[in-house]
């Protein structure tokens, strides 16, 4: 710092993190400039080989921020050999769903082409003998899904007797969705020996009881406060009626010119009703949840991203790792029953330095709701209404009054029909 007290300091570079060659090398090629607030902070530490607590938001880099140095920390065993024997597994990576655990899996490949590691991804829904057969063959970087890899050990096909490194990715998701008997079954396969990497969007009570039972004196990392949205993604409330719900979500797509438009529902049921209707009413779309065929989801996601699909609408579940780049819009066609999955929803636009916009549609039975989630944002979500879509009276003003204490009440917009809420100039950003 200089002596008038401005702050000469340079950013860091991923050069000042330790990594190897090797690593910086793949970095260079990914076109990254420099590391994000969870990747500066976890990188150094994991390095060291430190456990880690760390909570970061949707959207921050933490896949590199683990994966990079576990490649960097195994490249000392690397080898060219066909021996399984020299490929055991070495690296588990535990994700609560399929999406999540192939987009890990391809991030592991993506920065890891120039390290001589194998590494595979297990989960269900699709046939076991292949999986078995790439077992059989070595990997040392092996990522899963809970209930795959224990059906994996049960056919001597995963041997986890060597893992140095577990890492359990989504945790506080992995929680929600009751995976805590079979993680427990999976720890007890481990050597106690191990550096062990927990990664949350939140330190909830689990999480930290989780934490204190499996980590040793661990670093923590908190990027950002508990309950914070991104800064770049716009948010914005609806009030309707129940019942015109799906006409609202239709006429804003098609007024406002939206593609690639991703949105939420509670239930599978919902999700399905949802996209067949917005078929059958002129916009291209399709559901993915976990009723779905893995082949059928991974289509639908695929054609998403192509463009031409162009709603595609999601359970919270499913939607866990969908990696989408630019993503301009995000519906909670229903608010979530747990604030904290909102913050997790609307984090799917906005990402790596990108703007969004994430909107909400509320009805009169979601008032709670709302006020749960501007509680946890400890601010009010600005709303307007849409003309030709105005609520009945009785609804008008209860599910969008400000929480107690909350910073910062909502505008009262008037209604408009321009279409607003379009589609946002992308602003440019660090990947």
């Amino acid at each position: 710092m200089r002596p008038d007290g401005e702050n000469t300091e340079t950013p860091l570079r991923f050069e000042d993190l330790g990594l190897s060659a090797d690593l910086l090398r793949t970095v260079e090629e990914e076109g990254y400039e420099e590391p994000t607030p969870v990747q500066e902070r976890a990188i150094p530490i994991v390095l060291e080989g430190r456990d880690v607590l760390a909570a970061a938001q949707t959207g921050t880099g933490k896949t590199a921020a683990f994966t990079l140095p576990i490649l960097d920390r195994l490249k000392a065993h690397a080898n060219t050999s066909f021996s399984p024997a020299r490929h055991p597994v070495r690296c588990l990576v535990l994700t609560p769903t399929r999406e999540l655990a192939m987009q890990v899996a391809d991030s592991v490949k993506t920065y890891g082409r120039h390290v001589a590691l194998r590494s595979a991804v297990v989960y269900g829904g699709v046939p076991l003998d292949p999986q078995i057969k790439e077992l059989l063959a070595g990997v040392e970087i092996l990522v899963a899904t809970p209930g795959r890899l224990l059906d994996l050990v049960g056919q001597r096909a995963a041997n986890l007797a060597q893992v140095e490194i577990l890492v359990l990715d989504e945790a506080d998701r992995m929680l929600d969705m009751g995976f805590m008997p079979d993680i427990r079954r999976i720890l007890d396969l481990l050597i106690s020996r191990r550096q062990t990497l927990l990664f949350s969007a939140t330190f909830s009570d689990d999480i930290k009881r989780l934490a204190g039972s499996i980590l040793r004196d661990p670093v923590t990392i908190e990027v950002a406060r508990h309950g914070t949205a991104a800064e770049n993604v716009r948010q914005l409330v609806y009030p309707v009626d129940r019942e015109r719900k799906e006409e609202l979500l239709r006429h804003l797509v098609i007024e406002g010119d939206w593609h690639q438009v991703l949105v939420f529902t509670r239930t599978k049921l919902a999700a399905s009703r949802l996209a067949s209707w917005l078929d059958r009413h002129g916009v291209a779309s399709t559901a993915i949840h976990s009723d779905r065929a893995q082949s059928d989801r991974t289509k639908a996601l695929e054609a998403f991203k192509r463009g031409e699909i162009r709603v595609l609408v999601a359970t919270d579940v499913a939607a866990r790792g969908l990696d989408i780049e630019d993503l301009p819009h995000v519906v909670n066609f229903e608010l979530p029953w747990n604030p904290e999955d909102y913050v997790h929803r609307i984090g799917r636009t906005g990402r790596a330095g990108a703007t969004g916009d994430a909107v909400s549609l509320v009805c009169i039975d979601e008032a709670d709701l709302l006020r749960g989630v501007q509680r946890l944002l400890q601010h009010a979500i600005p709303w307007e209404v849409e003309e030709g879509f105005e609520p009945s009276p009785h609804q008008q003003a209860r599910p969008l009054r400000a929480p107690r204490g909350a910073a910062g009440a909502a505008p009262v917009a008037r209604s408009r029909s321009n279409g607003a809420g379009r589609r946002p100039a992308r602003a440019g950003g660090r990947r």
